[in-house]
């Protein structure tokens, strides 16, 4: 059975001392469970002192953002390889980066590899917009995005990423993906890695799904077929409503 994985992304939030404070509030709060994988997003430059705090059996870390290259000269950019030792995951292609930065298919793809060579488990997250929606291009826009990040990757690695699904209309907006959209979009993107590299690896690819998640539509986005986790963003700055979550989500795997 997959565990189910809980990815909080704190963004451009909580400074040194808050990140400390949260986390040790949070360790006390939660309870660690074998069914669940927690996974913490801070912001870059309180990575390594929080992976000197964190209780690695409670929580993992991940990085938001990160350069492909190895090394090199690149003014103030942040090496996958410098993040060896200090995460475990990294968020690739989240809607932000793509849309606010202009990062493309290709710039997605090579952070893919990147965090593979690296031994760090890339979280790809794909969604449509709003005017993609009113198109009726979910479809096509989710197999676009799964062709451009996967696209070096071989069925070994494969085991190794991680997809989110975050429809950008439904985050911030007030709109909200129903149950059934979400379904779709996720029989969408299992069904593309299905023709790319088979029915096994199908059904084993972790699918997260994320977007305007609280503690009363935890659970049921949890209950999703298909879907095995969440990739929360401005609830799990909130240590009860992110604690809410997690137990709302533990709940659903007994």
């Amino acid at each position: 059975m997959k565990k189910k994985v809980i990815v909080a992304n704190w963004k451009m939030n909580l400074d040194m001392q808050e990140s400390s404070i949260y986390l040790h509030k949070l360790s006390e709060k939660i309870t660690a469970h074998r069914s669940m994988e927690i996974i913490l997003a801070p912001s870059t430059f309180t990575l390594q002192s929080l992976s000197l705090q964190i209780n690695h059996r409670q929580f993992k870390l991940a990085a938001q953002n990160f350069y492909w290259r190895d090394h090199g000269a690149y003014t103030g950019e942040v090496a996958i390889s410098q993040l060896r030792g200090i995460v475990q995951y990294a968020l690739v292609g989240h809607s932000e980066r793509r849309n606010i930065f202009n990062e493309t298919d290709k710039d997605v793809r090579a952070k893919v590899a990147a965090a593979l060579r690296n031994n760090i488990r890339p979280i790809l997250c794909i969604g449509e917009t709003s005017d993609e929606r009113n198109y009726n291009e979910t479809d096509i826009v989710l197999n676009d995005q799964l062709l451009g990040g996967l696209a070096n990757v071989s069925s070994e690695e494969l085991t190794e990423v991680i997809i989110a699904y975050e429809p950008v209309w439904a985050i911030g907006t007030g709109n909200i993906a129903l149950p059934d959209d979400v379904e779709k979009a996720v029989k969408t993107i299992r069904d593309q890695i299905k023709q790319l590299y088979g029915e096994k690896a199908s059904k084993e690819i972790q699918v997260l799904y994320g977007g305007s998640i609280q503690p009363s539509s935890a659970a049921d986005y949890a209950n999703i077929s298909g879907v095995d986790g969440l990739l929360v963003g401005g609830a799990s700055l909130s240590l009860d409503k992110f604690s809410q979550i997690v137990e709302k989500v533990y709940e659903t795997t007994k």
